[in-house]
């Protein structure tokens, strides 16, 4: 196992260095699902909300949270990202939505983080938007699924 490398060799916190790594394509894709009452589920397939398009929201919450991994996450870099795509699933038979989220650069360092973020506060706006309707939403399985670029090169859970 590697060490962590947002510690410094006597343990404190410190932001990596990368400013002699080469710059390089990235992706990174993470996803996660929100569980929910039927009802629930009815009303964001059939776009019945009365708040409008639960989903449409949620890609947009998800896109600008990508955009904000650094500001919420301390030891993050600031990166520009080049693409970021949010889609969503409806799985009828689970009364759920599965979000994945690619997030895409060019730099010197991987967009793991801003696929998390996104995906998190995707799903975390469905739930803010159908709270008034479901209370006991259930938000999980957020995870990495596939990574792109740097020195570690490819991994795909």
């Amino acid at each position: 196992m590697s060490e962590l490398t947002h510690f410094d060799s006597q343990g404190q916190a410190h932001m990596v260095d990368v400013g002699a790594k080469g710059e390089s394509r990235r992706r990174a894709v993470a996803e996660g699902v929100i569980r929910m009452q039927p009802a629930t589920f009815a009303l964001i397939r059939d776009g019945g909300h009365k708040k409008g398009d639960v989903l449409g929201i949620a890609r947009i919450a998800a896109i600008m949270a990508s955009k904000r991994t650094a500001e919420l996450i301390p030891l993050c870099h600031p990166i520009a990202l080049t693409r970021v795509a949010a889609e969503f699933t409806l799985l009828e038979a689970e009364s759920a939505v599965r979000l994945e989220v690619t997030a895409e650069t060019v730099g010197r360092t991987g967009v793991e983080m801003e696929a998390l973020t996104a995906v998190n506060v995707g799903l975390l706006t469905i739930y803010d938007m159908c709270k008034a309707v479901d209370r006991g939403m259930e938000i999980g399985g957020v995870r990495l699924l596939e990574k792109e670029g740097g020195k570690s090169g490819h991994w795909k859970a």
